[in-house]
This record gives structure tokens, C-alpha cells and sequence, in this order.
């Protein structure tokens, strides 16, 4: 007997944005808050947030932190779905996607969207907050 292969073991493509946080958007400066990760043919849709307050501090002192955090919090929500997030909760999983990755002009920006292939879609998150959002490991002294 033989088992039929699991589609989740099989490489699928995804599309990403970057989550921006612009405090000042006259300025046009930015940082790298979060992940939004879709994947239609496994009807993925995931965002994980990690905000560094003290590099937004640096940016803009007087930013209004509980304001973009509460922003930056309905992300996530929107991408579960469902009635806890609204109207937009209740969109297909590509059409959330397309008006969380959509342009605009506020403090809570996204990047392009870019593409990539995984075999694993939790692994390709993890991978991209290391890349594109967290800081840089310090290199090691110089021996």
C-alpha cells in the first residue's frame, strides 16, 4: 500500500512584503518591523510583527508608540481572517493579502512584493525576520 505524498513536504511559491514603520513620512526614513508571507496554493496567509521601539526611538523620539503598535497589531489579525478582524477578515486569503501589501501614504508602510520557493513556509518566515528585520548578529573580532 502505498501513502499518497503529502503537498505540504513540496516546494511552493510564496510572496512577501516587508512591514515599514516611516514616523515621519515627510522624511521618507523607515524601519523594518515585520513579515507578510502568502502562499496561494496552500491558501497561506501569515504576518509576524517584531517592532524594535529603541531603533524607532532613534528615528523619531516623539513617535506615538501605543498608536503604532495598535496599527501594527491589526496585521497579523487580518491575515487570520475571520470576524475578529473586520470586514477585511471576511476577504479570500490573496485579496487580504493584496490590500495588506497595497500602497500608501501613512506610518505603517510595506516593502514591494518580492517572491520566493520553500519547502517549508514557517521556516521561509523565520528566515526572512532574521534577514530583513531583526538586527545583525555583531561579526566576531577579527582574529
Amino acid at each position: 500500500m502505498t501513502t499518497a505524498p503529502d503537498p505540504q513536504r513540496f516546494a511552493c511559491h510564496y510572496d512577501y512584503a516587508i512591514v515599514r514603520v516611516v514616523p515621519r513620512v515627510e522624511r521618507g526614513e523607515f524601519i523594518n518591523a515585520g513579515v507578510i508571507l502568502s502562499c496561494a496554493s496552500r491558501r497561506f496567509l501569515q504576518a509576524r510583527i517584531e517592532l524594535d521601539e529603541a531603533r524607532l526611538l532613534a528615528l523619531d523620539p516623539s513617535v506615538d508608540l501605543d498608536a503604532i503598535n495598535a496599527a501594527l497589531a491589526a496585521i497579523p489579525r487580518i491575515c487570520e481572517g475571520g470576524a475578529a478582524a473586520g470586514a477585511l477578515g471576511l476577504l479570500p486569503v490573496r485579496e487580504r493579502f493584496h490590500w495588506l501589501v497595497a500602497p500608501r501614504s501613512a506610518s505603517i508602510q510595506t516593502s514591494q512584493v518580492h517572491t520566493g520557493r520553500c519547502d517549508d513556509l514557517p521556516l521561509a518566515m523565520e528566515q526572512l525576520l532574521a534577514r530583513m528585520v531583526r538586527r545583525p548578529l555583531p561579526r566576531p573580532p577579527a582574529t
